[in-house]
């Protein structure tokens, strides 16, 4: 058993005094940064820990102790202990002092003495550089968990689109009958849309990959060891398996957080590709009697408080909410990334927020879509097939032959009677049958010949 005042103790908050003057200060949303946040921010502290035990600028056993309370914070076991409102200092100091002050006071339990969260925890270090690195590890993390998303998805939509590529439908443009497309070929399309996102992402990875840890307070790393940044990047790589490195230039990476609006930029184009998705798998399925009723989406649960038996597409709808945060997350990014006033960026928390909000909600969409919709929505071929063969645009095949005039003629003749083309095509043409067959089978009007 431990003793009562140990349990006591166990009740004390970990954090001290700066911790408590930025919650007396910061009162204006109520809402702590993200977990993704703060254990990317016990990441850097251990690893710093560790450099600066290597560098004998610690004693080893204190530089350890430090090190094991940040990897702590890494997994997320002490949240509670971070409570520090998002709109704060916009340098972010006060979730750093945050971190120091826990993180000493762990230490200081691990090694039965005194641990200072600035000499100590915070050395060879300042907010200005913790905090920007902090954005970019966890966006980067929260980033390859994203594009792993994206390309299952992409490969649960090719398998799809190999699946229905011979089932015939009507195209659509301007949300009018176009000429036919397989379904294979319109999921074609969305799985390409998937893939640029991907590639576009990746894009921007390795300029994330880049940290401004090492540059302390205005870029010129004042306080830190010569070798602190190089050390710091290395030993991050080894333990996160991605290629961190040096920021090549320290200036730039403090006093601007361009890369972070950049990625979100990125993520609004992925938010506008899977909004494009969703949406079309709500026309797709509208209906089931007055709309398209191309497909059926998996029945999630009732639809209606009122009207019995109606099931609503709930999946591609909240998507569609999601994407439309994430673009406008995008906006709120782009007007705190021009925040910087000479050597620093003066709204790294709110930057910080938005993109792990838009990585974290982009991650479920994308996992949304695959699992239930893409993976489960049934097809109705026979009714897809009998439309397109109804489709007055089948005449645009006739054109080369015929003029354009006259297939106008016919398309008329088609919209007007409700009659299929071919049967209308007859009486309006000299062609033959074995000609019109060949011309105006749907399928053959898929493919380049």
């Amino acid at each position: 058993m431990h003793a009562p005042d140990a349990d006591k103790a166990e009740d004390q908050p970990l954090y001290g005094k700066q911790t408590r003057l930025a919650l007396d200060n910061f009162r204006i949303g109520g809402q702590p940064l993200p977990g993704a946040f703060i254990r990317a921010l016990g990441l850097i502290k251990a690893t710093a820990a560790r450099v600066n035990g290597a560098l004998e600028l610690l004693p080893t056993d204190m530089a350890e102790a430090i090190a094991e309370a940040a990897d702590a914070v890494s997994e997320g076991r002490h949240q509670d202990q971070f409570p520090v409102d998002v709109f704060q200092t916009g340098s972010g100091t006060s979730t750093n002092m945050n971190a120091n002050e826990v993180i000493a006071a762990l230490a200081e339990r691990r090694l039965g003495r005194p641990v200072h969260p600035n000499d100590d925890v915070n050395r060879g270090q300042s907010s200005n550089d913790v905090i920007p690195t902090a954005i970019h590890v966890s966006a980067a993390l929260a980033l390859r968990a994203l594009t792993e998303r994206l390309g299952s998805l992409q490969r649960a939509i090719e398998t799809r689109a190999q699946a229905l590529d011979s089932v015939v439908k009507t195209g659509r443009t301007h949300l009018m009958d176009a000429v036919p497309i397989t379904l294979g070929q319109e999921l074609s399309g969305w799985a390409a849309q998937v893939a640029a996102d991907a590639e576009r992402l990746n894009d921007v990875e390795r300029r994330l990959l880049r940290l401004a840890q090492g540059g302390t307070a205005v870029g010129s790393g004042l306080n830190s060891h010569p070798e602190f940044a190089e050390r710091f990047a290395s030993l991050l790589a080894a333990r996160t398996g991605m290629a961190f490195q040096p920021a090549p230039n320290t200036f730039a990476a403090i006093s601007a957080q361009d890369t972070a609006v950049e990625l979100s930029g990125q993520l609004r184009v992925t938010a506008i590709s899977l909004l494009k998705i969703a949406t079309d798998l709500r026309w797709m399925n509208s209906g089931p009697i007055a709309g398209l009723a191309e497909i059926r989406l998996p029945e999630l649960q009732p639809g209606s408080s009122i009207m019995p038996g109606k099931v609503n597409p709930v999946i591609p709808e909240a998507v569609s909410m999601a994407c439309t945060q994430v673009i406008g997350l995008d906006a709120a990014i782009a007007l705190a990334g021009q925040d910087n006033r000479f050597q620093l960026a003066t709204m790294l928390p709110l930057i910080a927020l938005d993109l792990l909000e838009q990585l974290h909600l982009l991650r479920g969409s994308a996992e949304a879509l695959e699992t239930q919709t893409i993976d489960r929505f049934e097809v109705d071929a026979e009714s897809l097939g009998k439309r397109v063969r109804s489709n007055a645009m089948l005449a645009t095949a006739l054109t080369p032959r015929i003029g354009y005039d006259r297939a106008v003629e016919i398309a008329r003749a088609v919209h007007a009677q409700g009659r299929e083309v071919i049967e209308v095509a007859r009486e309006m043409t000299d062609l033959s049958d074995q000609e019109l067959e060949a011309l105006l089978e749907p399928s053959r009007m898929t493919h380049q010949e």
